[in-house]
């Protein structure tokens, strides 16, 4: 591998989502991971693609947990990657979409 190929390679899918897993949902103080927000995780050469959720289409911190993504990720990648963050709606979330320990915190 060259030095360049260095500085230019991405993290792999699991060490995006440990980045993203300092993101919190503020109205219920878990990260977005395992809240279940995140549904896809796509890296590519010098390319990353995260698919979103809210847990409603209502939600008012949509926007600025959508701008979190963005500061926790141009932190942690190259200059030369502007990550492309999109927010879908489908499928719609539901709390089983949550990880287990995050169930267990609400007494789900």
């Amino acid at each position: 591998m060259t030095s360049e190929a260095a500085v230019t390679s991405l993290p792999d899918v699991e060490a995006i989502r440990d980045i993203l897993r300092q993101v919190i949902d503020p109205e219920v103080g878990i990260n977005i991971v395992d809240l279940g927000l995140v549904y896809r995780i796509e890296v590519a050469p010098e390319r990353l693609r995260v698919e979103m959720t809210m847990t409603s289409p209502a939600c008012p911190m949509g926007e600025m947990i959508v701008n979190e993504v963005h500061v926790a990720l141009a932190e942690a990648l190259p200059d030369t990657c502007q990550p492309d963050v999109r927010l879908v709606w489908t499928p719609p979330w539901d709390p089983s979409m949550m990880s287990e320990d995050s169930r267990l915190h609400f007494g789900w």
